[in-house]
């Protein structure tokens, strides 16, 4: 297995400035322990903000954002205009060489349109990793922006984990790592009772109880195809905590929530 690990970024630990540099820091340390991190980011509260100020409706269709003409405008102007350039600059101030692209870069994840109901945005039929695997042959951190397109011009909004789990199953990833706003999948919410292993045979059974639902649905379907294509695993942890990515991967520390198939399930109620 190669030491490629894949981080979707998004999320509190985004917009919070301490946090985000907190993440910055861990990425860096991983390409210096010898990982090659390739970060794939969301950019949800920046496009929201954005939108607001334009005064485009926001709306989401079972986890995903609604995408018309306006919003698609908007969501390539912050995350390959804004959000892409900061992270790179932050990885750049830690000590790392970082290049930022998106999807459409080399034909990356060319895609059609998912569904007419979510407008603009795409579901990837194919991917190609050249240009991906080239900045990592040169020693960069690739920071990937969830945007792709039909090879004819057109652009697609593309969530964000279902992203970041197709790349990671494209380079065949040793890790694929999800930073969120909770402590991992939990059972209940009000509880924060985290079900600490989730072997994917039981997802559906979770669906059907309401457990995975809303935005955490695309999420754990993208952790699923991930292991199905080859990841070596995959995790979901809290990005509200500090350096929580080099205690996963550094420390070895029992966090968030991993999903795999090597056992069952630990903590579901």
């Amino acid at each position: 297995m190669n030491k490629i690990i894949v981080i979707k970024y998004g999320g509190n630990a985004m917009v919070n400035a301490e946090l985000k540099n907190s993440v910055m820091e861990d990425v860096v340390a991983l390409q210096q322990l010898g990982w090659q991190p390739v970060l794939s980011h969301g950019g949800g509260p920046g496009i929201n903000k954005m939108l607001e100020q334009l005064e485009i409706p926001v709306k989401f269709v079972n986890g995903l954002r609604y995408t018309d003409e306006a919003t698609m405008q908007v969501v390539e102007s912050v995350l390959i205009g804004q959000v892409g350039t900061e992270l790179t600059g932050l990885l750049q101030k830690k000590g790392g060489k970082a290049c930022a692209i998106s999807g459409v870069s080399g034909n990356l994840y060319h895609c059609h349109q998912k569904d007419e109901a979510l407008g603009l945005v795409g579901e990837i039929d194919e991917i190609d990793t050249i240009a991906v695997d080239a900045l990592l042959e040169g020693g960069l951190i690739p920071v990937v922006a969830p945007v792709g397109t039909d090879g004819q011009g057109r652009t697609f909004n593309i969530n964000g984990d279902t992203a970041g789990s197709i790349l990671a199953a494209a380079l065949e990833a040793s890790k694929l790592v999800l930073l969120t706003d909770i402590e991992g999948l939990c059972n209940s919410i009000e509880e924060r009772d985290v079900i600490s292993y989730l072997n994917i045979k039981d997802v559906q059974g979770l669906k059907d109880k309401g457990v995975i639902s809303g935005g955490m649905i695309p999420k754990i379907d993208g952790c699923v195809q991930a292991i199905e294509n080859g990841v070596g695993s995959v995790h979901i942890i809290d990005g509200r905590r500090p350096h929580s990515l080099l205690e996963l991967i550094r420390d070895g520390a029992d966090i968030g929530t991993t999903i795999g198939t090597e056992k069952e399930s630990v903590g579901i109620k």
